[in-house]
């Protein structure tokens, strides 16, 4: 794992938080929290879905493009949905 497959997962995850809160505006976290979680989400979907398909073994971790694109998925994935699990607990503990 590199800094710059870190770095791609991390913006992924920013964007793929704030595109889940623009979808789902009822547990929307507004602008800033909704990245927060897609951040951390980002970074840590990203590293699940690299470790399932081997992109943490030295010899698949490169910046082709397949690599590029398993991070992006993973880090937008992961960010989306950490945002909705953090907007529906938020809500849960609102009512």
């Amino acid at each position: 794992m590199d800094i710059l497959s870190l770095l791609i997962q991390l913006a992924s995850g920013a964007v793929g938080g704030n595109v889940a809160g623009s979808l789902l505006k009822n547990i929307s976290l507004g602008t800033v929290g909704n990245s927060i979680a897609g951040i951390i989400g980002g970074g840590l979907g990203g590293q699940i879905l690299g470790g399932l398909l081997g992109a943490g073994v030295p010899a698949a971790a490169g910046m082709d493009i397949g690599a590029i694109i398993s991070q992006v998925a993973g880090g937008g994935v992961g960010g989306g949905v950490l945002m909705v699990i953090i907007g529906l607990v938020r809500q849960m503990l609102q009512k």
